[in-house]
């Protein structure tokens, strides 16, 4: 994709299984610095699987996740620590502290991990809070916000401690459109801003390819196809069309493998057939 100085993340070669099931079969790819990059994918290919590698809580069963030139999996705990607090996470559906107020959660990372005094941590939620154009309501809790604030409160959260990368995770599943788009314009606005590198993971085709600089689309394990948004979309290839165009069978067939119907039925053809019709 680009020289490797120029990158935060480089994976090399990256195995996981779970027990006997293999997840992922030789990953390669590269986070550039300062870009929004989207993994793209079915549900079940391994995509969370992929942060939670990237994140150290999880160890590959071969290759390497490199971020800023150090290998994830062989650091020690000190060191894991040292890397995470570098780094923003926006959970699935938004992962907020559900007995804390909108305030105490974006608060939480900073207190948690930062000696500054409550004067300054107050000034500095407020101006998160403030560029998610939720201020206004930073004392109400988890339960009382709708899902689009919600999911704003957790972007807020992700880049408290204005970290060098921030992973989202399905950011945009469950949102209504304005959201959608509020969400979207809202990370690509804070990568730019901060200069960080934004991991966006989502199987939201189109509404993740209005933000991002480079997509990589996962399948069977591997990386399907990369590019830029044009090149993706342009792409012929009968898996990636099938992705983007929301196909219901395909490479991606509609029916689990399995042996023959009417074999599983225990009748030959001709026997399904008067079963069905007479």
């Amino acid at each position: 994709m680009n020289n490797s100085s120029d990158n935060l993340i480089e994976i090399r070669d990256l195995h996981f299984s779970y027990g006997t099931r293999k997840i992922l079969k030789g990953i390669n790819l590269s986070i550039p610095r300062g870009k929004v990059v989207a993994i793209l994918g079915a549900s079940g290919v391994g995509k969370t699987t992929l942060l939670r590698l990237i994140g150290g809580q999880l160890r590959p069963d071969r290759g390497e996740v490199r971020i800023a030139g150090k290998v994830v999996h062989e650091l020690d705990e000190a060191g894991l620590y040292e890397l995470r607090r570098k780094m923003g996470m926006m959970f699935q559906m938004g992962g907020l502290f559900s007995d804390m107020t909108m305030f105490e959660n974006i608060a939480f990372p900073m207190r948690e991990h930062t000696d500054l005094p409550e004067d300054l941590i107050r000034d500095l939620v407020l101006m998160k809070l403030q560029a998610v154009g939720l201020r206004g309501a930073r004392n109400l809790m988890p339960a009382e916000l709708s899902g689009g604030m919600g999911r704003r409160v957790a972007l807020a959260r992700a880049i408290a401690l204005d970290p060098m990368l921030v992973m989202y995770d399905e950011p945009f599943a469950g949102l209504d459109p304005i959201s959608l788009n509020v969400i979207g314009n809202l990370v690509r606005q804070f990568n730019d801003a901060l200069g960080v590198s934004s991991i966006i993971v989502t199987y939201d085709v189109h509404e993740s390819l209005k933000v991002v600089d480079y997509v990589y689309i996962l399948a069977d394990g591997a990386v399907l196809a990369e590019g830029v948004t044009a090149d993706v979309f342009a792409s012929q290839n009968p898996f990636v069309r099938q992705f983007i165009d929301a196909l219901p069978d395909g490479p991606m067939a509609f029916h689990y493998p399995s042996k023959p119907y009417p074999a599983d039925l225990g009748l030959d053809a001709v026997q399904l057939s008067a079963e069905l019709y007479d």
